[in-house]
């Protein structure tokens, strides 16, 4: 089942806690949970969602704030490995587009080491195999987590995005459960979580009223 937004949050797909004690969602009751999903191979991650989850653990750990992070895998499954996760989390190595973009813009230390540490426990999305047809439930939960007025379009238009849905499906080689529970679009994303464990946002890319939304969930 897809997570919705003001219905309690299902629990996070996890392989492996790589860094810190495993928990997960129904171990942080009272407390308000920011879960920053990311690829290690993402520049933008390592840009902009991670820098930001670190400010918000570093300034409300103390307050009534978890803050979780996930790697996942929807693409580049050769780079977003388990491997390249505990390479990064140890010694603080980044590889492909990360190497390459953060190393253009003057972000790494050592040639291909993060400037900084991750400090709060990051676990391994669980990846499993895609395999048989492609059914048509599978087809329909992303439509509808995806494309929000599918059913405003004419049937040649609904056709078209079936067939590429279709298509983006096997293209896969594997699901990865957490990212596709929470109907993500991308990373990085960012998943909060009140004090009741019901879900409140989910948010794709940067996003400036993150800080906010906590403050207010805090108050609540």
């Amino acid at each position: 089942m897809i997570a919705k937004i003001g219905s309690k949050a299902p629990n996070l797909g996890i392989s492996k806690w790589v860094q810190g004690l495993p928990t997960n969602i129904d171990k942080e009751k009272d407390n308000v949970v920011l879960v920053e999903v990311f690829q290690v191979n993402c520049p933008g991650c390592f840009l902009y969602g991670i820098p930001q989850a670190i400010g918000i653990y570093n300034k409300y750990r103390k307050d009534g704030v978890t803050v979780l992070g996930v790697s996942t895998a929807f693409e580049d499954f050769d780079k977003n490995t388990i491997d390249n996760l505990e390479l990064l989390l140890t010694k603080g190595e980044t590889i492909g587009e990360t190497l390459r973009a953060l190393g253009q813009y003057g972000k790494l230390v050592d040639g291909k080491k993060l400037p900084y540490k991750i400090p709060f426990p990051v676990g391994m999305d669980l990846l499993k195999k895609e395999e048989g047809p492609v059914s048509q439930e599978k087809i329909n939960e992303i439509i509808e987590a995806n494309v929000s007025e599918f059913y405003s379009y004419n049937e040649h238009q609904k056709l078209d995005i079936i067939e590429r849905v279709k298509q983006y499906i096997k293209n896969k080689e594997y699901a990865a459960q957490t990212f596709e529970q929470y109907a993500l679009r991308g990373t990085p994303s960012s998943i909060l979580i009140d004090k009741k464990g019901i879900l409140r946002d989910v948010i794709f890319g940067q996003n400036d009223s993150l800080e906010e939304n906590i403050r207010k969930l805090l108050e609540e």
